[in-house]
């Protein structure tokens, strides 16, 4: 089955083991030595309304993903503990 990102964007990512939603995917990460998939991203969604900024970003190993059927992707294990989403460097700020 080919797939292309766009399509992947449209998919609900599922945990197998409790039953979770954890979102769509909203991101891919690619390993540029082998142009292989290294995991998915799902963006953490909005706090009361946007004030407070966002949850926590969840990010899904290729290894741990199960199926990838018509709608939905199954993922091999629990919810995976999120992460805090890197904050952009500004061009003035130094290192």
């Amino acid at each position: 089955m080919n797939c292309r990102f766009a399509d992947l964007r449209h998919k609900e990512v599922i945990s197998a083991c409790d039953g979770t939603r954890l979102g769509f995917v909203d991101d891919v990460i690619v390993d540029t030595k082998t142009a292989c998939i290294v995991s998915f991203v799902i963006f953490g969604r909005m706090s009361f309304f946007g004030l407070f900024g966002k949850c926590e970003d969840y990010i899904i190993p290729w290894e741990k993903i199960q199926l990838i059927g018509e709608d939905t992707i199954i993922i091999s294990c629990k919810t995976p503990n999120p992460v805090k989403r890197q904050k952009k460097r500004r061009f003035h700020q130094k290192n």
